[in-house]
């Protein structure tokens, strides 16, 4: 693979937070004012990693008293299926109701200002911007930035900062928490999935919520048109094997037509990848996902080979070593031919 990018990924990789960074926030939250306004924000097609997280801390805060509180995303404020169980749902307010000018902002998961669409001329009419995160390509854009790249998930991150606000465990905020870790880890495959992990997923469990119910709704659970739908998409997988210096690409697209022939939103296809990097013949996976005449929105994943991260990186995004994404332009054959040529 190219180094291209290299310099851009070492530029925005941002150390860990330092005890002058958690105290600040815990200084943002600490002081509020009874008749202060909070803005939770999460990135665009919000994951259960962005949800979780929000939700968790969410309901944290109103745990600590605050009343005049709102969460949301940009974009339609339709929530995945998988995630319609999440406790703090009740919190989410459209993109088009959040506060204008929120005394304090808190930003989850969004690895760059530009996942925040709408939403991102908050960082700069609130009060604070606080931005919690673990993507190793996070410039650190908010006021207080609590950006740890060796978390597994940003579920981490918000789980110490409510630790360190003294907000106690309960099953609601476990339960988000527990799905935002789930999602970011795979099912607790992935390799970020480390015994501190493993330990923060004992916690939430010892407050009684219950992980296969948890796992059915959010990882086993798909409308039958979502079944069609993926066999149209891997039936157009294509293996290249001589991309990336010969360890493999492995890569397909979806269209708003395959959408709309099925009767599926967009956010069917997510888990897609899943099903794509396990192609043995293959180190990188794509899946290329058209939301607009000539956008696409792209999920790249490596098992270990490939730092993905660059790549995206170099094409306007960002992400992990081994799960990154950008929005590429111009048809799907533009975008592969892109990644191709930051491949080598």
């Amino acid at each position: 693979m190219t180094d291209l990018s290299a310099t851009a990924v070492a530029a925005a990789a941002p150390a860990r937070p330092g005890e002058a960074d958690w105290a600040a926030a815990v200084a943002a939250v600490r002081g509020l004012r009874p008749s202060d306004t909070v803005l939770l924000i999460c990135h665009v097609n919000p994951d259960g990693d962005a949800l979780g997280s929000m939700l968790a801390f969410g309901l944290g805060l109103r745990r600590l008293g605050v009343r005049n509180l709102q969460a949301t995303f940009p974009g339609p404020p339709d929530v995945p299926e998988p995630f319609l169980g999440l406790p703090g749902l009740d919190l989410l307010v459209p993109e088009t109701a959040a506060a204008a000018a929120p005394d304090l902002v808190l930003c989850f998961d969004a690895a760059s200002s530009s996942r925040l669409g709408g939403l991102v001329d908050r960082l700069t009419t609130a009060g604070t911007a606080v931005v919690l995160d673990h993507h190793a390509s996070n410039p650190g854009f908010g006021t207080i930035n609590i950006v740890d790249a060796d978390a597994a998930a940003t579920a981490v991150v918000a789980d110490e900062l409510l630790r360190r606000l003294d907000v106690p465990l309960d099953p609601e905020i476990a339960e988000c928490l527990y799905v935002a870790l789930a999602t970011d880890t795979g099912s607790f495959r992935f390799a970020m999935t480390t015994p501190s992990v493993h330990e923060m997923a004992a916690r939430l469990l010892e407050t009684g919520i219950k992980p296969g119910d948890i796992s059915r709704r959010v990882f086993d659970t798909r409308p039958f048109g979502a079944v069609r739908l993926y066999g149209d998409v891997l039936g157009r997988a294509r293996l290249e094997p001589a991309v990336a210096g010969g360890v493999g690409l492995v890569w397909t697209y979806a269209t708003l037509d395959d959408l709309a022939r099925h009767q599926q939103k967009a956010y069917v296809l997510e888990p897609l990848i899943d099903s794509v990097r396990c192609a043995a013949e293959a180190d990188v996976s794509l899946v290329v996902k058209q939301v607009g005449p000539a956008e696409w929105a792209v999920s790249m994943r490596s098992k270990g080979a490939v730092d993905v991260s660059r790549v995206a990186v170099a094409l306007g995004g960002g992400g992990h070593r081994l799960a990154a994404g950008f929005t590429g332009r111009g048809t799907v054959d533009d975008v592969i031919a892109a990644i191709r040529a930051q491949l080598g």
